[in-house]
């Protein structure tokens, strides 16, 4: 499945740098309890991360990118070798003249492998590491050259700040939403200019919804019925950093417990399908997939929530984002998977990395 993927798509560079999906939202669809085995996609590391703030007893750590598992390894190292606010500048959530000498006190702590991709990208140390993926260099665009186009500074600064809900909705119609905002956003946000640039022309094979379109009305509702002053994900596209909100993993009061646990990781260069059809029966509790679905055929899909299911134990809980392509449990595994659709849709409408179109929250019988 992961690997229907990998024949179309190139998994050498780091194309996310961070993590865009919530983990606010993911932790407490998951439910993660202590001594619990959890499953994860790697991507940059920050959600598998929060997940040991939940103490679980394991966590897998699986991605077919070396460049990604070097992502989070080098976050790994950074919580073993430095401070919290060290952290944050070695990121990019806070400013930094000194992030290659923060990079090697870290470097010691990693393995060969991440060594050699982060040696050959200085650059992107120096800049901050939570800025060095493709999709993130996306987002730079969209900020420095198609942002200046549609408001100025002084506009997008109004925008972050604090407001009701009704004075948000106000901001958003009479001030932010033009229509060259409209035009401009959609066409960056096309599925011709995303595939080249943000994500891999092959990530949307089975897409049919309008790209632009669609994710224009996920992007009203995170500035107007959630708070953008209180969201990183909206700062660091708008500004180039996190705000005053950082997100799960890099908050202090979770430095501690992330530090501690860090040993219960385990990270593997493979793929989901092929490392279930290798693990036991009822050997996982919980499952963070992240959009893994998205890239595959209905019948890898099938296939792999039937690993899912033989490898959950009763009570497992699954979750993963659809963002452009529909994927929801089959009706003839009811019986084996159940799907716990309210609980999904309410945490969806307080998903802060707004791109998503639906979350799914299934759960082995």
């Amino acid at each position: 499945m992961q690997s229907e993927a990998a024949a179309r798509a190139d998994f050498s560079a780091i194309r996310y740098a961070q993590v865009w999906e919530d983990a606010d939202i993911l932790l407490e669809a998951l439910d993660v309890q202590p001594g619990d085995t959890c499953l994860s996609i790697a991507s940059a590391g920050d959600n598998t991360l929060a997940l040991l703030t939940k103490q679980p007893a394991r966590v897998i750590v699986l991605d077919l990118s070396p460049a990604q598992l070097a992502c989070l390894a080098l976050r790994v190292a950074a919580y073993r070798t430095l401070d919290h606010g060290e952290l944050l500048e070695l990121i990019g959530s806070r400013p930094s003249g000194r992030r290659p000498d923060l990079y090697r006190r870290c470097r010691p702590a990693l393995d060969e492998e991440s060594r050699r991709v982060w040696d050959a990208n200085q650059e992107l140390v120096t800049k901050g590491i939570g800025s060095a993926g493709k999709f993130e260099h996306y987002f730079a665009l969209f900020r420095t050259r198609v942002l200046p186009l549609v408001h100025g500074r002084a506009t997008v600064d109004a925008l972050l700040e604090p407001r009701s809900v009704e004075q948000r909705r106000l901001f958003y119609e009479r001030r932010w939403n033009t229509w060259r905002w409209r035009l401009l956003f959609r066409v960056f946000f096309s599925r011709f200019v995303m595939g080249r640039l943000g994500r891999d022309p092959e990530f949307f094979k089975y897409v049919e919804a309008d790209v632009g379109t669609s994710i224009l009305a996920r992007t009203r509702h995170a500035l107007t019925e959630l708070d953008p002053s209180r969201n990183p994900y909206v700062h660091w596209i708008l500004t180039g950093t996190h705000g005053a909100e950082l997100p799960y993993a890099l908050r202090p009061e979770h430095f501690d417990a992330i530090r501690a646990n860090v040993d219960r990781l385990e990270w593997h260069r493979t793929s989901v399908e092929e490392f279930l059809q290798g693990a036991g029966a009822r050997s996982i509790d919980r499952y963070n997939l992240s959009d893994l679905f998205e890239y595959v055929s209905p019948q890898a899909y099938r296939q792999v929530l039937g690993e899912i299911v033989r490898c959950g134990r009763p009570g497992a809980r699954v979750a993963y984002w659809n963002m452009l392509v529909p994927r929801t449990r089959p009706d003839d595994m009811a019986d084996r998977l159940e799907s716990l659709d309210a609980e999904a849709a309410r945490l969806h409408l307080a998903d802060r990395a707004f791109f998503y179109s639906a979350l799914r929250i299934e759960r082995v019988r």
